[in-house]
């Protein structure tokens, strides 16, 4: 049997085993072998030899189930980078959210290469990258996965500026159209700029707002 010891170690399985077997008393076992009593206590109540993993049971995270499912949804969907999700996480769903705990939820997740997320599909050569102008909006809903502590599914409504990046979410209950509509008002309430195209997968919505 293969038995890894950590580096740091400074007992042998064998010498953990005599520790075992040994009804000498803590502070000669400990003289004996060069450790300290506390190291003779801890392998006396082991039953086995090896070196128990260092992983943390539980996750430290401060997003939630729930949030971490929004979060997984918003990166397939933005498709930008950890700090941009960083930034709309905190403002929308966790202000104590860490970088480091987003990077862990994404890589849980499959989601942390962006390469990997965008379409794979080459697209013309003779057709230039078409450049937005502020205030033109990507709309897209998306389902997300229902918690166990929830009755029903969620939505997710995202708006995107294709020229700035800028980002807006709402998660509803239900995709209705009272709903949508609901979204389209905070949208406009919210936007800094003047909407002036508002795409969707199914439809091209055009509204003439004031500036």
């Amino acid at each position: 049997m293969l038995i890894h010891i950590h580096k740091q170690a400074t007992t042998t399985p064998k010498i953990r085993a005599v520790i075992q077997a040994s009804t000498d008393a803590a502070s000669v076992l400990a003289e004996r072998f060069c450790v300290t009593e506390q190291t003779v206590y801890k392998w006396r109540k082991r039953d086995s030899v090896e070196d128990l993993s260092h992983t943390p049971h539980r996750l430290q995270t401060t997003l939630t189930p729930a949030q971490e499912a929004v979060a997984v949804a918003l990166c397939k969907t933005m498709l930008v980078s950890l700090d941009d999700l960083l930034a709309v996480v905190r403002e929308f769903l966790n202000p104590n959210a860490s970088r480091s705990g987003l990077d862990c939820c994404l890589r849980r997740h499959g989601v942390f290469r962006l390469q990997d997320l965008k379409p794979k599909a080459p697209r013309p050569a003779h057709k230039p990258f078409k450049a937005y102008e502020p205030g033109y909006l990507h709309v897209d809903v998306k389902y997300l996965p229902q918690m166990a502590d929830e009755s029903r599914r969620r939505y997710l409504f995202v708006a995107i500026d294709r020229a700035t990046r800028w980002v807006f979410i709402r998660i509803f209950t239900a995709k209705t159209a009272a709903n949508a509509r609901r979204f389209l008002r905070d949208l406009e309430r919210a936007c800094p700029m003047r909407i002036r195209t508002i795409l969707t997968d199914h439809v091209l919505y055009r509204k003439d707002l004031a500036a």
